[in-house]
């Protein structure tokens, strides 16, 4: 790390503008003939897709799976040497499998990861890393018994943006952080929340396996255009809401920065819960113990579906643009703002005019991965980090959906004096499927 007198400007002008739009797709490290990790995906639509070319850079796709025929069949186009699967279960028994990425919509990130682990296989899962809280302990403690080579897919947590903002914080230049302000513009027009749950039914398209789709959901009809392949994630049954999409994004960089360990009281605000659909917006305040970075108690509120924290508090120039996704740090001798894509940003800007910059360079998250998988080097968000952050992430939707205040035992995952609360951190899945590789 290096610190800099240049500009924000001469800064964003000197690092190439992919860096920031995509800086995951950057050049990863070259691997010799014999380092190549042979990797399975289970899931290749989507973000599936992009997650299945990028592992593949310098190494050796050798089976694929997605529940849509269609999905796979490209799939199966672009590496035409892979095994093709519907069944993910069908996938593991495959013999000669280092590594595989788990892109599947939410409800299905635990069961798929802890078996493949469970198999001394290395895993890339998308965030959030699990659907419910007791799910992330799990694969945090599974992940360690089996010594895998684990990454969440949170790819912002490798860029320069990122490491500057956090890398600012823990210099102290703004300061002890009292509290901090976490906004999205999700789920607005992404996807659809607030839903009553349709009483029909559609035919099952002839390419969708929709019994494998459901996995450990609970059983329920198809129907066109509402859960696959993109709207799930407004459904408590298959996602997280806005939350658990964008927060393990967006907090990363809080966490990370502050050190934060588990909250000990999260509250939140919205429309009344509904135990289908995730609502139209929310606000979630936490408050965390201190850190060595804080003040003695850390407040820290999530904003979505577009809400956001009243200007006045960034403390910025008339006119300044903002973000659609972000966040803002509050110190005692200033504030710092950081963007998702947007660069950070210091305020009030006359108190920083001569502040430097430290130096950091775009990493590639995917190659992260498949570099430690080989020995070389380590990943950036393991399960022992993303683990814990995915409880802090979905304790919101807890304490959403119990419609009262969580304060929370991390020790003893318990919620006390909230047995409602205690009922949304875990779920039972699906007869038929099996959990024995989950539990312990």
């Amino acid at each position: 790390m290096k610190y800099s007198n240049l500009t924000r400007r001469e800064f964003l002008t000197r690092t190439s503008a992919a860096a920031f739009v995509a800086p995951w797709l950057a050049t990863g490290t070259a691997r010799a003939a014999n380092e190549i990790v042979n990797i399975a995906c289970v899931g290749v639509g989507g973000k599936g897709w992009s997650d299945m070319n990028e592992t593949a850079a310098g190494h050796r796709i050798v089976a694929i799976c997605d529940i849509d025929d269609q999905r796979l069949a490209r799939a199966g186009e672009r590496f035409p040497e892979a095994k093709k699967y519907t069944d993910w279960r069908k996938l593991l028994e495959q013999p000669n499998i280092d590594a595989v990425t788990i892109s599947t919509p939410d409800h299905m990130h635990a069961i798929v990861t802890a078996a493949a682990m469970k198999q001394g296989k290395h895993v890339y899962t998308q965030k959030p890393l699990t659907h419910t809280v007791h799910e992330a302990r799990r694969l945090t403690e599974i992940a360690a018994e089996q010594g895998v080579v684990t990454q969440m897919g949170t790819q912002h947590h490798a860029t320069a943006r990122l490491k500057i903002a956090v890398q600012t914080i823990r210099d102290g230049v703004i300061g002890k952080v009292s509290e901090v302000h976490t906004w999205t513009d999700r789920p607005g027009n992404f996807w659809k929340q607030g839903l009553e749950r349709p009483d029909r039914s559609d035919p099952v398209p002839a390419h969708v396996h929709w019994n494998d789709w459901l996995g450990v959901a609970p059983e329920r009809p198809y129907v066109e255009g509402l859960y696959h392949p993109f709207h799930w994630r407004g459904w408590w049954d298959f996602g997280t809401g806005a939350l658990g999409d964008m927060g393990c994004h967006i907090l990363d960089p809080v966490v990370n920065a502050l050190e934060l360990p588990a909250p000990k009281m999260i509250r939140a605000e919205g429309p009344p819960p509904h135990p289908e659909s995730g609502p139209l917006w929310c606000i979630v305040n936490y408050e965390f113990p201190g850190t060595a970075h804080t003040t003695d108690t850390l407040k820290l509120t999530w904003y979505e579906a577009g809400k956001q924290p009243p200007r006045e508090i960034f403390k910025a120039p008339e006119g300044w643009a903002g973000s659609k996704n972000g966040v803002l740090f509050v110190g005692e001798k200033g504030n710092l703002f950081v963007g998702f894509p947007e660069m950070p940003e210091l305020f009030p800007k006359e108190d920083f005019a001569d502040h430097k910059w430290p130096e950091f360079e775009n990493h590639n998250h995917y190659t992260e991965w498949t570099s430690a998988i080989v020995g070389d080097g380590k990943t950036g968000c393991p399960f022992s980090y993303s683990g814990p952050l995915t409880e802090t992430v979905l304790l919101g939707n807890v304490a959403y959906r119990s419609g009262a205040p969580v304060e929370w035992d991390s020790k003893n995952l318990k919620v006390k004096g909230n047995e409602a609360a205690e009922s949304f951190l875990n779920r039972e899945y699906r007869d038929g499927w099996d959990v024995g590789s989950l539990e312990g």
